[in-house]
């Protein structure tokens, strides 16, 4: 069978149209809510809530405002065939370009920060346990720590942090002489998600998730409050006990190598143009959450200067504004004719902003057809209530689609 003969959607019509799909779509017992708001097309049903935590084992890597896999399954599976290119050009932890890769889609991913490429990379060609348990067992992880690095004891047991420290120096020099493998970089990546988290499973006493990492100042306040004192973790052994439970589903390596980009969004030369098939992805939604603020450990421990990421914040909506703009002109150099893409938005400001209008505005007279927004609404989870967070309300908690065709 001819690889296009697997596509659900043609751009020319000879199929059936994606938007006819969304609007019929009633797999979980929901014919799907269609109207129009100032010209605007919505689609609102539960689109792929109903299969969450039914992904593969290897995304459970953390990182704020980050989507489920279930959402660009969705449209992997709809709008593209087996081979084709998928691109993420805000990849985070990299959600996209994973669940392409286990599809059979060669995949692109761009972040302006590089803490980024040291999640996803790993995943795309994941080694065997036996393999990443025999390197570990194999490490010695004795080093005396850098007095820099005594303010960490209020995160770790001394003799924690002197594991933490010599791993992490053993990898940077691995790195500096070019000797660093796939082993080296998994085992860097599930040790800078197991760096702060509130259970044994973590190198820390309780803290915040390891996607939102408290100052040192913050997590002694924590401590006193909980009247809490570091205990011994063992880092080898946390380290093997999440890195066999990543792998238990399996993996896939690439189909061809996935081309990891470092940088702003609206300059990716390193794309041949009209080469993607399919988007999605999620942009910053405004200045709502800092990443340098959150992931300053894990960058400690990837040796990578915090401050010197330029993430973009905008704290006007015409800023953002001007932000999508340049994105969809190299959106629109690099997408092929007839290609898509899902860029996800949410309510911000407590839902007085949409930032789909803005969307729209920003990507008027750019060649992309906007098909609509797509309103994936859900039952939230125990979880999210008790933050006080509502159904499709409290910004980055709702999935908004805003859905482009090239043309």
């Amino acid at each position: 069978m001819n690889m296009h003969q697997l596509k659900i959607f043609s751009p020319i019509g000879q199929e059936r149209e994606i938007v006819d799909e969304i609007a019929d779509f009633d797999d979980f017992g929901r014919k799907t809510e269609v109207f129009f708001n100032d010209g605007i097309r919505y689609f609102v049903n539960e689109f792929w809530t109903a299969r969450q935590r039914q992904s593969n084992n290897l995304h459970e890597i953390s990182y704020r405002a980050c989507f489920k896999a279930e959402l660009p399954r969705f449209f992997i599976e709809r709008l593209t065939a087996f081979g084709e290119l998928v691109y993420d050009p805000f990849m985070g932890r990299g959600t996209t370009l994973l669940e392409a890769n286990l599809l059979g889609r060669a995949v692109a991913g761009n972040d302006i920060n590089p803490l980024s490429l040291r999640l996803i990379e790993p995943r795309l060609n994941p080694p065997a346990f036996r393999l990443v348990e025999r390197r570990l067992d194999e490490i010695r992880l004795v080093r005396p720590t850098e007095k820099s690095d005594q303010e960490l004891l209020a995160f770790y047991h001394p003799d924690t942090l002197v594991e933490i420290v010599a791993l992490k120096s053993r990898l940077l020099e691995r790195e500096d002489q070019g000797k660093l493998d796939g082993i080296d970089r998994w085992i860097r990546m599930v040790a800078v998600n197991r760096l702060t988290g509130h259970s044994s499973g973590f190198f820390s006493v309780y803290s915040l998730p390891p996607n939102q990492a408290v100052s040192v100042d913050s997590q002694l306040k924590i401590n006193e409050r909980r009247n809490q004192t570091p205990d011994y973790r063992d880092v080898k052994a946390i380290i093997k006990k999440k890195s066999k439970n990543l792998l238990s589903a399996g993996g896939r390596n690439s189909i061809s190598p996935p081309l990891l980009l470092t940088g702003s969004s609206s300059s990716t030369p390193q794309l041949p143009d009209g080469a993607v098939s399919l988007i999605v992805t999620s942009p910053p939604f405004l200045d709502i959450v800092n990443y340098q603020q959150d992931n300053w450990l894990r960058c400690w421990f990837c040796g990578i200067d915090a401050q010197s990421i330029r993430i973009d914040k905008h704290k006007t909506v015409g800023d953002w504004e001007g932000f999508v703009k340049a994105s969809f002109r190299e959106f629109a150099r690099v997408v092929k004719s007839g290609g898509h893409v899902a860029f996800e938005v949410g309510e911000v400001r407590n839902g007085t902003v949409l930032l789909e209008k803005h969307v729209a505005k920003a990507v008027a007279g750019l060649p992309f057809e906007f098909l609509g927004v797509m309103v994936n609404d859900q039952e939230f989870t125990k979880t999210a209530n008790c933050w006080g967070v509502g159904n499709n309300k409290g910004g980055t908690n709702t999935n908004r689609i805003c859905l482009f065709r090239k043309i």
